[in-house]
């Protein structure tokens, strides 16, 4: 039995089959399938049963479940105590980015962060769902917007800045709208679940409500930043995803007074993590690049 038969067989429990397990650990079904029937044979005794529909943990699965999920952590936490000692970062860390803001942006920066320090072992997972950090075994986790009630620490790293935005030709054959109301004559394209039923402007300070709609909503915001680009009407989005367009001329920002509220970027990782040190310097790394402190002068 190895420490990686371990990981095996604790993330097709999380995930609820060895699929999903084999795309999570980039490993073919296989190699996952054949490492837990090995871990029976070794353990003499069903962990999980299985049929065509469903896998479900047996007793003896439930108790081995639990103590090797402790033994995982206890290894980490003395890699972790080992990294303090001999003054540099060792260990294995799972990070989750969100899709957009992750690629274009973090993920860069971890590459940075572990050529810098070549004993730590990332694995990176790019998404833009819900994921339970403790359940699937992630240490650290970058989130954009609104954050669910949870267990886990939150650490506010910027405030992303939010643009009203639509081609030229569009703006052309529509007109401009010079104040948010006119923006219900108009066609609106929303993003994400905050927009799917109006948007939010401040103006002088106060918060504005617009109903708006139009012909496309999506959860992802290259749909709605190609759709605006596409002439297909007005978008807000976070300046990410389309600040380059903007420069370009493919967008242009309109309604500049009437600031829409930004989204908070966090981060987000388990209680029993927030003394590691590969997290904290981490964290350090990539908020002193992503969002740099004027410098004093005098």
């Amino acid at each position: 039995m190895t420490l990686e038969d371990m990981r095996i067989f604790i993330m097709v429990v999380n995930t609820g089959s060895f699929t999903a397990a084999a795309e999570r650990l980039m490993l073919s079904k296989q190699f996952v399938s054949r490492r837990v029937a090995a871990l029976e044979t070794r353990l003499a005794t069903r962990l999980l049963v299985r049929n065509t529909r469903r896998l479900s943990v047996t007793d003896v699965g439930q108790v081995f479940f639990r103590h090797a999920s402790r033994v995982l952590d206890e290894v980490r936490q003395t890699e972790e105590a080992l990294s303090l000692r001999q003054t540099r970062l060792m260990g294995s860390f799972k990070v989750s980015l969100p899709h957009i803001f992750g690629l274009r942006h973090v993920a860069p920066l971890l590459s940075q962060f572990q050529q810098q320090h070549p004993e730590v072992t990332l694995a990176i997972e790019v998404n833009d769902r819900f994921v339970d950090l403790v359940g699937e075994g992630i240490d650290l986790a970058f989130r954009i917007g609104a954050l669910a009630d949870s267990g886990l620490i939150a650490r506010k790293l910027d405030v992303l800045p939010m643009v009203l935005c639509a081609s030229p030709s569009y703006l052309h054959a529509a007109g401009v709208p010079q104040h948010p109301d006119e923006l219900l004559h108009h066609q609106c394209l929303r993003y994400g679940r905050e927009g799917q039923s109006g948007w939010e402007l401040v103006v002088d300070g106060q918060r504005y409500s617009v109903a708006v709609s139009g012909p496309v909503t999506s959860n992802n915001g290259e749909v709605i930043r190609e759709s605006a680009e596409a002439s297909l009407g007005i978008a807000l989005l976070p300046h990410f995803v389309v600040g380059e367009a903007i420069r370009q001329g493919r967008l242009n920002s309109i309604l500049p007074e009437f600031t829409p509220p930004g989204l908070t970027l966090n981060a987000l990782y388990p209680q029993h993590r927030q003394h590691s040190p590969v997290i904290r310097a981490l964290l350090s790394f990539i908020s002193e690049r992503l969002f740099p402190q004027p410098s004093k002068e005098g």
